[in-house]
């Protein structure tokens, strides 16, 4: 899953679906029922593998209902990619590399002025690359479980910056070495996020 292809695409959408945010961000705006962002960062990553930390990118869409229970707000859903493939060390394989896509439950708390703090707990599709000296084996898939926590704040309008910390659980990867073990990668990521629906700008 190399990480520029994806990104291309990634904006090419993004462009084709500016006209229709045009037409549909003012009702969401006025009737204030949905809450979307999207938004991309840069990722520092301890892979668990070898010594030094490795770098990559990340993409977010989060969405939120807001007309629920009181007991449910705060209560979204975030999609992520992310893929750690830079920077990496000379006890680290020549291709290693990291990639995650899928989504989960983010739970946002009240805002205390600009900032706003969340938890989440995302269940993610992975694959995992290294060098091996049996060259039919060197890639690996499996489910991800990626707890994380953050803080967004509001610094201009509709655009957010965003600290991002998560831990993910890699169960049963076979390395070059023999045995498995849980692989528990961790980092942070810092970006920037764009609120689609405007609840920000027409909410200060």
């Amino acid at each position: 899953m190399p990480l520029k292809p994806v990104l291309i695409l990634a904006a090419l959408l993004l462009c084709a679906e500016l006209p229709l945010m045009a037409q549909t961000a003012p009702a969401a705006v006025s009737g204030g029922n949905q809450h979307l962002e999207a938004g991309a960062g840069l990722s520092d990553f301890d892979v668990d593998w070898g010594h030094g930390r490795m770098l990559g990118g990340t993409l977010w869409v989060d969405w939120s209902y807001n007309q629920v229970p009181s007991f449910l707000r705060g209560v979204g859903i975030e999609a992520e990619w992310r893929d750690i493939s830079l920077n990496r060390s000379s006890t680290q394989p020549p291709n290693y590399r990291l990639d995650t896509i899928g989504g989960g439950v983010i739970y946002t708390l009240r805002r205390y002025g600009n900032f706003e703090p969340y938890g989440k707990f995302l269940l993610d599709y992975g694959g995992i690359d290294w060098n091996n000296p049996e060259p039919e084996f060197d890639h690996e898939t499996r489910t991800v479980f990626a707890p994380g926590l953050g803080l967004k704040y509001l610094i201009h309008g509709n655009i957010l910056v965003r600290v991002d910390y998560e831990y993910q659980f890699w169960p049963n990867i076979a390395p070059m070495s023999s045995g498995t073990h849980i692989l528990d990668p961790q980092g942070f990521t810092i970006g920037v996020m764009y609120d689609l629906t405007g609840l920000y700008r027409h909410s200060n």
